[in-house]
């Protein structure tokens, strides 16, 4: 039998308890799951449950088996781990007034797009890119908002009625090897092409026909007064050949005018793929510029939470408190290993969303009316 069995078989609230501990609810929800707080202490804690447990007719022996050597505190790395998908459920909506999650939702207009100097950053050298025909990595973890900022630049494009054509590869199964999926190969992206600027010309059998022709359909779309951009997501996927034949791509010209700009969107891993010490792509690297999404500060992550709650009417403090800001950039920061002195930060929008859908449910079931460090713990 458990604590948290236990204490519902005798008709025991756990806000009860922690009055009779002298804790927060959430610190008790999580003295169930058998994580202690530091201060008070284990044994002092212990003390006083066991008393008052026992005034409510509990014997004494029966209760040695639920306090248990409490577990080791978590490490650095141990605590930055990463949630699966979060949902809002209608009890917190109800608890929290609100509609729907305003942290995990998709932004639906430039406004709600949050912006900082490194978001604006990233943000222009994608748009100068597009507009300039220059060649650029964008590299970030998962849920950093690379997607996003894609979709901002074709929704900009299209807002400023840019003549810019984008061409966007689709890469549902691509892989950078046959044996795990398909692999994106260089005749793929002429198709591409060909679809976005001439849907309606027949591609030539043969490959040297082929880019002869797409060739001289950008040319023709330039002279028109187009621009064109390629765009290419997951690719981290892309095989060291296609990235090899991407240098050839961007030579396209029509006498000192660029054709195609391209702009490569991935994780981490398409940085390491474009290093300075990979000499299969040294081409790619000397005319790729590497743009990399840094995730949130602590400054920008209360700016980050302030700019998604807005719309919704409601105000950070209704939500949470310091102290829950503070837990949460604990959680999402890891030292980057046993022996270095630097951490490293998974404040990412996605990552943040999700740990404090998780702070928003446990706070609801509580009953415990704003987001506290406590019940960031807990989840």
């Amino acid at each position: 039998m458990s604590l948290k069995t236990l204490l519902e078989q005798h008709q025991i609230r756990q806000r009860a308890v922690a009055t009779a501990l002298g804790v927060s609810p959430a610190t008790v929800n999580n003295i169930i799951k058998d994580q202690w707080p530091k201060t008070p202490s284990k044994s002092e804690l212990v003390n006083k449950l066991t008393t008052f447990l026992v005034s409510k007719g509990i014997a004494k022996t029966s209760l040695d088996s639920f306090f248990t050597q409490a577990k080791p505190a978590p490490t650095q790395e141990e605590e930055a781990m990463l949630l699966r998908k979060q949902t809002l459920t209608p009890q917190a909506k109800r608890h929290f007034g609100l509609t729907s999650n305003p942290f995990t939702a998709d932004i639906q207009s430039v406004d709600e797009l949050y912006t900082s100097p490194d978001v604006n950053y990233v943000r222009m050298a994608m748009y100068n890119a597009a507009k300039q025909g220059g060649f650029i990595a964008v590299c970030g973890e998962s849920g950093a908002g690379k997607s996003t900022l894609r979709r901002e630049l074709i929704d900009r494009i299209q807002r400023e009625r840019h003549s810019i054509i984008t061409i966007e590869p689709y890469v549902l199964a691509a892989e950078d090897t046959d044996t795990k999926g398909k692999t994106l190969k260089a005749v793929h992206i002429a198709e591409a092409i060909l679809h976005a600027v001439a849907p309606l010309e027949r591609p030539k059998v043969s490959p040297e026909g082929r880019f002869r022709q797409i060739h001289k359909l950008l040319k023709d779309s330039s002279r028109s007064g187009n621009q064109h951009v390629l765009i290419i997501e997951e690719a981290h996927s892309l095989p060291l050949a296609t990235l090899k034949h991407l240098k050839r791509f961007f030579e396209l010209e029509d006498g000192y005018k660029k054709l195609l700009a391209i702009i490569l969107i991935g994780q981490n891993e398409l940085a390491l793929k474009l290093s300075e010490q990979n000499q299969e792509v040294r081409e790619v690297v000397q005319r790729c510029e590497i743009v990399t999404l840094d995730p949130l500060t602590s400054t920008g992550l209360t700016d980050y939470l302030n700019h998604r709650i807005k719309p919704y009417g409601r105000k950070l403090p209704d939500i949470l408190d310091e102290t829950g800001i503070m837990a949460i950039t604990q959680r999402l920061t890891a030292s980057a290993g046993r022996k270095s002195q630097q951490s490293r930060s998974l404040l990412y929008p996605l990552a943040v969303g999700n740990l404090l859908t998780g702070a928003l449910n446990s706070a609801a079931e509580l009953g415990i009316p704003v987001v506290t460090a406590d019940v960031v713990a807990g989840v």
